[in-house]
């Protein structure tokens, strides 16, 4: 409380204009108090009106008052300082650089809490309270603190501008309405303002509502967001948890053969070694009866050799070398070749099955309901272009490839190309080495009378003759036919005419998802020739058929 009473008494003895205690006090006839320095330089700011007046009350004085210095305030003040008041109260906000300056503050300015539209300058707390205190001040229009206040002057005539005209939509004074704005629409700034007002509030309802449905949008995708997350993750979890089962069985299999082999292996050298034993015993034996015989051999004795001799009538010829069947050196050799062959089907198995996964995964779309659009420029559609190369597993033997496996050219001699069952063995076709889902661009250059630019399904027929080999004629292919001056399109036996400029290249766009299939004629510009809207069941793969001797299909490297 005593606080209080001190900034209380501090405020008081304080001027108006600087806020600072009063310094050479005087006091103007009105009653009011100044520092000297602070009314005669705001005075001498209106000595061109020749009146003067009191910053507070707004008073005028005719002529500008003589100014005394007052003895007894300026006692009041010094016996203020010394109770260590001379301190600003910590309350005081100066103006900063962002803000907007009290205009009557002389010195360092506070911060103006209010801008006066009738005055057209602006106040800070102290300086604003006449505008409370005194009648001649309530119909002042009071508004937020503004730098703009001297806009509501009119540049030519010095008036404030309070009248709107519509023709010319723009503020006017009331000399301008009978100038240069005379027999214009006009009404008055407020009117116009509560009219604004009027469609402000209904943009504002209709900014609101969108806001509002932005915002449930925002929800749904958060929840969706959420429910994907979940959902990958479980998929990830089992199929790690599937994976982890594959190899373990694999694990097991693995060891499974290896005990097999191993088990195998000791019952064999066992054997072996058993039968080893008994030929090595017999060896033993018949050296110790060479040895007896040799001995024999040597003994002069007539009679006791003849004595000795039926002992070789014991000697019986050996039952064992005639049971030993060496095989050929190929014992477990037969294993790795099945283990091999079990390798080769399970690379198969996964090679294919891996496709229908990946395709799985890349099919996921939550925002089918808002589908992506096509591009409609090149520079969008090369925002989706894929480096093509082709699969010399597939090409025909009258087709020779280069570039990189990019570019197919059509020979009069047959190629020397391995067989391969994904080969086409009749028409001069070939198909890329990769499997396309999702949004796709590429471009084929291509060169001579009649060239196809064509995707299909990796189980398309290879072998023959039939339409079921060729592109277009089928339900698993779709071709663009293209002539030196026509274009055909090909879809399982239709053929249907299609119209666009003539390009020695070809664009497609595919959105596997979306089931669209675009073919453009690309030059200078980039025209549609055709755009298929269907139901793609696998990944499709770009392929080219090349009838006639040199001509070429080269697919581009776009950027």
């Amino acid at each position: 409380m005593a606080q209080q009473n001190n900034q209380l008494d501090r405020a008081k003895f304080c001027c108006s204009i600087c806020l600072e205690l009063l310094k050479d006090p005087v006091t103007i006839p009105c009653g009011h108090s100044y520092c000297m320095n602070c009314i005669q330089s705001y005075w001498d700011t209106e000595d061109e009106k020749k009146t003067h007046s009191c910053p507070q009350c707004r008073q005028s004085f005719t002529p500008r008052p003589v100014l005394v210095k007052s003895t007894v305030l300026a006692d009041l003040v010094e016996e203020l300082k010394k109770t260590g008041l001379q301190a600003a109260p910590a309350d005081l906000c100066y103006a900063g650089p962002e803000d907007v300056a009290c205009d009557v503050c002389t010195g360092r300015k506070l911060r103006a809490v209010k801008s006066c539209l009738f005055c057209l300058i602006s106040f800070c707390e102290k300086h604003l309270q006449p505008h409370f205190e005194i009648p001649a001040y309530e119909k002042h229009k009071l508004v937020e603190p503004s730098e703009k206040l001297q806009e509501n002057i009119c540049s030519r005539h010095d008036e404030v501008m309070k009248i709107f005209c519509r023709t010319d939509q723009q503020c006017i004074c009331i000399l301008c309405s009978m100038d240069e704005h005379k027999g214009h629409d006009t009404v008055s700034a407020a009117a116009e303002r509560t009219e604004r007002q009027r469609e402000l509030e209904g943009s504002r309802q209709n900014i609101q509502q969108r806001i509002q449905d932005r915002e449930e949008d925002v929800k749904v995708l958060q929840q969706e967001v959420e429910a994907i997350n979940g959902s990958a993750d479980k998929a990830a979890e089992h199929s790690e948890k599937i994976f982890t089962e594959l190899i373990r069985l694999m694990e097991k299999r693995r060891s499974d053969v290896k005990q097999q082999v191993r088990s195998q292996q000791e019952t064999e050298v066992s054997r072996v070694k058993e039968l080893q034993e008994k030929l090595e015993q017999e060896i033993t034996e018949l050296k110790r009866k060479d040895a007896e015989l040799k001995k024999l051999s040597h003994t002069e004795d007539h009679n006791q050799f003849l004595h000795n001799c039926p002992s070789l009538s014991a000697l019986s010829e050996s039952t064992h070398s005639s049971s030993i069947n060496i095989r050929p050196l190929r014992y477990f050799e037969d294993v790795t070749a099945a283990v091999s062959e079990v390798r080769d089907k399970l690379q198969d198995v996964l090679r294919e099955t891996w496709t229908n996964i990946s395709l799985t995964v890349t099919e996921v779309d939550v925002l089918l309901s808002n589908p992506q659009p096509e591009p409609e420029t090149r520079a969008g559609l090369l925002r989706y272009s894929r480096e093509i190369t082709l699969d010399p597993n597939t090409v025909n033997t009258k087709l020779l490839l280069s570039e990189g496996n990019r570019k197919v050219t059509r020979m009069s001699q047959q190629q020397s190309y391995s067989s391969h069952p994904d080969r086409f063995t009749y028409y001069g076709q070939v198909l890329s080495r990769e499997s396309l889902t999702g949004r796709c661009y590429w471009e084929v250059e291509w060169r001579g009378r009649n060239v196809e630019v064509a995707v299909a399904y990796k189980n398309i027929n290879r072998t023959g003759s039939s339409y079921e080999c060729w592109f277009g004629r089928n339900d698993k292919s779709w071709s663009l036919d293209c002539y030196n001056d026509s274009y055909k399109f090909h879809h399982n036996k239709v053929q249907t005419p299609v119209s666009g400029p003539r390009s020695s290249r070809v664009g497609v766009y595919l959105d596997h998802s979306a089931g669209i299939l675009s073919f453009y004629s690309v030059s200078e510009t980039i025209t549609l020739l055709h755009r298929v809207q269907t139901t793609f069941t696998q990944p499709l793969y770009a392929g080219v058929w090349v009838y006639y001797t040199e001509s070429t299909a080269e697919f581009s490297k776009v950027k």
